[in-house]
C-alpha cells in the first residue's frame, strides 16, 4: 500500500498558508522583529553609521496618507541600508504640540465644567501629563501596523528632561550672544486661544465679506478729503496715517496736511511712501500700523504711531469711542453704520470674496495685532542655513527646491517664538524684584523671589534641535559620534521653510562652537509632495476625499498600503492615489506569493549555480534582467526615486519572472533532471534576491515567503544584493525577445478567433531555424498552446511574424475549433462596450468645463482611453467582417 507521504511528498511550500492573508501575519512578524533587535542601533559598532530622525508627528495626532508616505520611504531607506551592511538608526519621538495639546486638554476640563485657571498653571500642566500617559501616542500604535522599523528604546518626547535640557541650553547661547530679544511687533493673533501663533498654523480661506469705502475728510468734494477702502472697518479705529504714492499728483497738495478722524478726533497725516499702488482703487490707503502687517512696515518707516485697538479677546478697548467692548465683528457692522450715518460711506460691495487667515486649531479668523513676544534675530542663522546648501554640505533632493530654498532663507524675518500658553516649554528668563532680566541654563540655580516668564516656546523652538537634541546634546555622546549629522530628512515640501529652515538654523548655530561633531544636522534633504485623491484634489475634510491608511491596511494590508505611496513617490512631485491604486497593489503581493508558493512547490531554492555555458537562454535572461534591475533599484534609491525602484521591481517580478519566466520554467521541468534543477536554482537565485530588493517598500509579504525559500531568519537582516560581475549575454536576451514576440503574436491571434486559452491548436511552424529559435520551440509549443498535427494537415490561417533573424510562420487548422455563433455574439457585445467608451470619453473630452477643472494626468489619461476604445472597434469591426465571409 503506498503511504500518502510518498504520493503528495512534504515541500517548503507546505509551511505557507494556502493563500496570503496579511492580517494574520503582519502583527507577530512585526513584534518578532523588535523583539529579535532588528532595529536597534549600536553606537559602538564598526559599522559605518546611517541615520534619520523622524519628524515627529504630533502627540495629539493619528497617522494621515502625508505621515503614511513619510513612514514609508523612511523605512525603506533605513531597511535597504541595514541590508547593505550599515549600523542603522531610525530614531522616533512625538512633539508636545502646544496648541493643540492644550485644546484637547481644555476641552476636556470645559465637559466637566472646569477650566485651566481652576486648576492653576501646576496642576493644568500635571493634567496635561496625565492626559499623554493615558490618551497620547495613538500614532506610535499606527506606526506600528504599517511597519516602521524605528528604534523604540530611543523613544523621544520634545518635552522629556533631556530634550528640555537642550532647549535651555541653546536659547541661553541664543541669548547671551544678541540672537534673541524681546519687542512689540505685529503677530498672528487668536483670540480664542489668546495667544500668538506661527504662519504655519494660518490657513488662508476665501470668504464672502465686504468692502467698504469710507471719506475721511471733509464730505464737501471741493475742500480736502481722501477715500479709502478696506474688507475690516473697524480697523479705522486704529488709523494713523492714510497714504499715497509720492508721484501720485492727485494727491500732492494733501501731503503734509492732517485729516480729523470721524470718531476719536486725532489728527491723520497724509504720507508718501512708494509701498502704494497708484493704480489700485482711489490710490489712497488707510494705515492701521498695529492692526496690519504692511501698515506696520510703514509705520515703522513713518515713526507713526501704533495704538492697538482690541484686547486679547478680539474686543475693541483703549479707543475712547463708543465701540469699546464690542467684538470685533460686531464693531464691523457698528463702524460702518455709524460711518453711514455720518454720510462718509462711500460705497459698500456686499458679498466681497476675498482671502482671510483662519487659524487652524481654533478656526476663528485670526487678527493681526501688535503685541510684546520674544523673537529669534535670523538674520545671521539664516545665513548660515543658505551658505550650507550652497556649499554643498546639505544637498536637496530634487535640486529644482533650493531656489524656493534660498528666497525663503536670504530673505527670512525675525521668528516669534514666545506663545500665550500653559503647555510647552516654559521661556528661560526671570525677572527680578529690581527690575533684573536675566536667562539661566539648565545648570544655573536662579535666586529667590525671582519670576520666570509665563510665557512658552513655540513648538517649532524645540523641534528645531531634534536631530541633535534626540541624540544627548548638549552632552557628547556615542550616539552624536556615530549618527550625526543625520544622513537624510525624509519631509514634504509644504514644510521645507518652517520646520526644515530652523533646524537647519539651530544646527549650524550649534556647530559654531564645535559642541555637535558635523557642520549641518543631515547631509540630504530628500522632498516628497502631497498626497492627492485619483483625481489630483488635495485631501481635505471639507471635500471629503480624504483616506484613513489605516483602512487600507485592515482591508490590503499594510504592504499594499506602502507599495502604494512608494510606487507615487518620486522627488518634490505630488502623487494622486485612489482605492484602485491599492487593490493593484494588494493583486501584487498576492501575485508575489502565489509564484513564490508555485516555486516552492516545484522544488525552487537558491543555490550555486553551473557555469553560464550550462544554462538555457531563458536562464541566462532573466539572470541578466535581474541584474540590470539590481542596477536600476539601485541607482533609483541612491536618488531617492521611489517610484522608479519601485515600478522597475513590479514589471521585473510580474511581466518578466511570473509572466514569462516561470511559464517556460514548467516546459524546463520537464526536460530531463539536469535542466530541471538548474531551473529550479536559477528560479530560487532570482526569487532570492527579488523579495530582498522587495523587502524595503512590502516587508511583510517578503519576510514571509523569503523565510520559507532559504531558511534563514530573516530578511531584515539579510544582505542587499550586489553586482554579479557577470557580463549580459545579448545573444540569449534577444532569442528569448523573439520568443516572446511570437508567442504573444499567436496568443493575440488566438484570442481573436475567440479559442479558449486552454485549447490546443494543431499547427506547423516555418522558419524556426533561420530564426534561431530551435531552444526556444518547446517553450513555443507549449505557451503559444499549440499541437503537432496527427496525419493531413489542412492550414486554416497563419500568423506571420518577423522578428530579428528571420520571419517565422505558424500555420493553424482552427476548423472545428471555434463556434462561430458565439464568436460573433461576443465580438459584438465587445464592440458595444467599447463604443460605450468611445462615446463616454469623447463626451467628457468635448465638455470645456471639464477640461478648464480637470488635472492634465486626468485628461490625458481619458485621451488614451480615447484611443484604445477607437482602436478596439477597429480591431473588432475587422475581425467581424473576417467571420461573415466565413
Amino acid at each position: 500500500m503506498t503511504s500518502a507521504a510518498s504520493v503528495n511528498p512534504k515541500t517548503p511550500a507546505d509551511d505557507l498558508p494556502k493563500s496570503w492573508d496579511p492580517s494574520t501575519v503582519e502583527a507577530d512578524l512585526y513584534q518578532g522583529w523588535v523583539d529579535a533587535g532588528y532595529f536597534r542601533a549600536d553606537p559602538t559598532s564598526d559599522k559605518p553609521g546611517y541615520s534619520i530622525v523622524l519628524p515627529p508627528p504630533n502627540v495629539t495626532g493619528s497617522l494621515h496618507m502625508g505621515h503614511a508616505l513619510d513612514h514609508t520611504l523612511m523605512d525603506a531607506l533605513s531597511r535597504r541600508k541595514r541590508m547593505q551592511g550599515y549600523e542603522v538608526l531610525w530614531l522616533p519621538g512625538m512633539d508636545h504640540a502646544g496648541i493643540a495639546t492644550q485644546t484637547v486638554v481644555e476641552k476636556q476640563l470645559a465637559t466637566d465644567g472646569q477650566t485651566k485657571e481652576d486648576l492653576g498653571r501646576e496642576g493644568f500642566v500635571e493634567r496635561v501629563w496625565q492626559w499623554k500617559a493615558e490618551s497620547g501616542g495613538t500614532i506610535q500604535g499606527q506606526m506600528r501596523r504599517i511597519g516602521d522599523g524605528v528604534d523604540w528604546s530611543r523613544d523621544r518626547f520634545t518635552m522629556d528632561a533631556g530634550l528640555s535640557r537642550a532647549v535651555q541650553t541653546i536659547f541661553k547661547r541664543l541669548y547671551d550672544e544678541g540672537l534673541i530679544y524681546r519687542a512689540e511687533r505685529l503677530v498672528n493673533w487668536s483670540p480664542v486661544l489668546q495667544t500668538a501663533i506661527s504662519d504655519i498654523e494660518v490657513k488662508f480661506e476665501d470668504v464672502e465679506g465686504e468692502l467698504v469705502s469710507l471719506r475721511y475728510g471733509s464730505l464737501n468734494d471741493d475742500e480736502p478729503h481722501v477715500i479709502v477702502a478696506t474688507t475690516r472697518v473697524e480697523t479705522m479705529l486704529g488709523d494713523t496715517a492714510v497714504a499715497v504714492h509720492p508721484e501720485d499728483e492727485r494727491y500732492a497738495h494733501l501731503l503734509g496736511t492732517t485729516l480729523e478722524h470721524p470718531f476719536t478726533g486725532r489728527q491723520i497725516p497724509i504720507i508718501a511712501d512708494e509701498y502704494v499702488d497708484p493704480e489700485f482703487g482711489t490710490g489712497a490707503v488707510k494705515i492701521t500700523p498695529a492692526h496690519d502687517p504692511n501698515d506696520f512696515e510703514m509705520g515703522v518707516r513713518h515713526n507713526l504711531p501704533m495704538p492697538t485697538i482690541m484686547d486679547k479677546t478680539g474686543k475693541i478697548a483703549d479707543t475712547g469711542t463708543q465701540f469699546d467692548g464690542m467684538d470685533r465683528f460686531e464693531a464691523r457692522v457698528k463702524v460702518r453704520e455709524a460711518l453711514a450715518e455720518q454720510g462718509r460711506v462711500v460705497a459698500e460691495k456686499r458679498p466681497y470674496l476675498h482671502s482671510v487667515g483662519h487659524s487652524e486649531r481654533s478656526g476663528e479668523s485670526i487678527e493681526p495685532r501688535l503685541s510684546l513676544q520674544w523673537w529669534v534675530k535670523v538674520e545671521s542663522l539664516a545665513k548660515a542655513a543658505g551658505d550650507a546648501v550652497r556649499g554643498g554640505e546639505t544637498v536637496i533632493h530634487p535640486t529644482s527646491q533650493e531656489p524656493r530654498w534660498f528666497d525663503w532663507v536670504d530673505d527670512m524675518h525675525d521668528w516669534c517664538i514666545s506663545r500665550q500658553l500653559w503647555w510647552g516649554h516654559r521661556i528661560p528668563i526671570w525677572y527680578g524684584p529690581n527690575g533684573e532680566v536675566e536667562c539661566f541654563g539648565p545648570d544655573e540655580s536662579v535666586p529667590e523671589g525671582w519670576e520666570q516668564d509665563p510665557d512658552v516656546l513655540d513648538t517649532w523652538f524645540s523641534s528645531g534641535l531634534w536631530p541633535f537634541s534626540t541624540m544627548g546634546w548638549p552632552d557628547t555622546t556615542e550616539e552624536l559620534e556615530k549618527f550625526y549629522p543625520t544622513s537624510v530628512l525624509v519631509t514634504g515640501y509644504d514644510i521645507l521653510f518652517f520646520w526644515v529652515a530652523r533646524m537647519m538654523m539651530f544646527g549650524t548655530f550649534a556647530a559654531s562652537d564645535s559642541s555637535v561633531p558635523g557642520p549641518v544636522p543631515f547631509r540630504d534633504v530628500f522632498l516628497h509632495g502631497l498626497v492627492r485623491d485619483q483625481y489630483g484634489k488635495k485631501m481635505s475634510k471639507s471635500r471629503g476625499n480624504g483616506i484613513d491608511p489605516l483602512d487600507w491596511v485592515d482591508r490590503f494590508g499594510a504592504d499594499a498600503l506602502r507599495f502604494t505611496l512608494a510606487r507615487g513617490a518620486n522627488p518634490g512631485s505630488d502623487l494622486s492615489v485612489g482605492e484602485d491604486h491599492a487593490q493593484s497593489s494588494r493583486n501584487f503581493a498576492n501575485k508575489l506569493f502565489n509564484a513564490t508558493k508555485f516555486a516552492l512547490m516545484n522544488g525552487a531554492a537558491p543555490a550555486e549555480l553551473p557555469g553560464r555555458e550550462d544554462l538555457t537562454d531563458a536562464d541566462r535572461w532573466i539572470l541578466d534582467r535581474l541584474e540590470q534591475v539590481r542596477a536600476d533599484v539601485d541607482g533609483a534609491f541612491d536618488r531617492y526615486e521611489f517610484s522608479k525602484a519601485c515600478e522597475a521591481l513590479y514589471h521585473f517580478a510580474w511581466d518578466e519572472v511570473c509572466d514569462w519566466y516561470l511559464e517556460i520554467a514548467k516546459v524546463q521541468f520537464a526536460q530531463g533532471e539536469t535542466v530541471a534543477d538548474t531551473t529550479k536554482s536559477v528560479l530560487g537565485n532570482v526569487l532570492d534576491a527579488l523579495l530582498r530588493m522587495l523587502h524595503p517598500t512590502i516587508p511583510f509579504v517578503t519576510e514571509t515567503l523569503w523565510k520559507v525559500l532559504t531558511g534563514k531568519e530573516s530578511v531584515v537582516v539579510a544582505e542587499w544584493p550586489t553586482a554579479s560581475g557577470v557580463p549580459a549575454d545579448a545573444r540569449a536576451a534577444q532569442r528569448v525577445d523573439d520568443m516572446a514576440r511570437l508567442v504573444t503574436e499567436v496568443r493575440r491571434f488566438r484570442s481573436d478567433q475567440g479559442l479558449k486559452p486552454s485549447q490546443k491548436v494543431t499547427a506547423v511552424v516555418h522558419g524556426i531555424e533561420g530564426a534561431d529559435l530551435v531552444e526556444q520551440m518547446p517553450a513555443i509549443t507549449s505557451l503559444a498552446r499549440l499541437k503537432d498535427s496527427e496525419g493531413d494537415f489542412t492550414a486554416t490561417a497563419s500568423v506571420e511574424v518577423r522578428l530579428s533573424k528571420g520571419t517565422v510562420t505558424v500555420e493553424l487548422d482552427t476548423s472545428g475549433s471555434v463556434d462561430l455563433g458565439a464568436e460573433k455574439a461576443r465580438l459584438e457585445k465587445d464592440l458595444a462596450a467599447a463604443q460605450k467608451e468611445l462615446a463616454g470619453t469623447d463626451a467628457k473630452l468635448s465638455n470645456e468645463s471639464f477640461l478648464a477643472k480637470a488635472p492634465d494626468a486626468v485628461v490625458e489619461k481619458i485621451r488614451g482611453r480615447r484611443q484604445v476604445a477607437s482602436e478596439e472597434i477597429e480591431r473588432i469591426t475587422a475581425r467581424l467582417g473576417e467571420l461573415g465571409n466565413v
